[in-house]
């Protein structure tokens, strides 16, 4: 995600829209950082088995030390896809998880209205600490629409089905 200090920042969204993980890129590229961005997501959350990235994650190298990492990759391959590339990216399984990816961008875009949009802190700690607080107001959000949602659920339950008038 380009920021106004010119710094990316990658981010591990799970299944239920939160934020796992974050990594501020400093003088570097997204295919250089997919490995450890898995390796830290699975030392703090061990059961993260697939993740989705967008293709400018994409190298050979990744794509063979991601799999042996996850059980499912989803990294799309940049430019011209060979046969067996296409076959990869066209089986079912890959195209069903490659648009549940998209939903990423609404974290993105979240982050942006939790304080990302500017950064008022001076220089790249004061940078790291925001991203990682809008990371914490973000999720926060997250957990109250979960529970917003829960109690509205409950609620109607409790009411019973409206029954028509005759």
């Amino acid at each position: 995600m380009p920021v106004e200090l010119g710094l990316r920042v990658a981010v591990v969204e799970d299944q239920h829209r939160f934020i796992l993980h974050h990594q501020v890129m400093e003088k570097t590229t997204d295919d250089h950082i997919a490995v450890t961005l898995v390796e830290h997501a699975q030392t703090r959350f061990p059961e993260v088995k697939t993740m989705s990235f967008d293709k400018s994650f994409h190298s050979p190298a990744n794509q063979i030390e991601l799999k042996q990492r996850l059980e499912s990759v989803i990294l799309p391959k940049k430019g011209r896809l060979s046969e067996a590339d296409k076959a990869r990216e066209s089986d079912p399984a890959f195209v069903r998880l490659r648009r549940q990816h998209s939903a990423v961008e609404s974290a993105i875009n979240a982050l942006g209205l939790h304080g990302l949009d500017q950064c008022p802190d001076h220089g790249l700690d004061g940078f790291k600490r925001y991203v990682a607080l809008a990371i914490v107001a973000r999720n926060i959000q997250r957990l109250g629409g979960i529970l917003r949602e829960q109690e509205q659920q409950e609620a109607a339950r409790r009411r019973g089905p409206y029954k028509k008038a005759a």
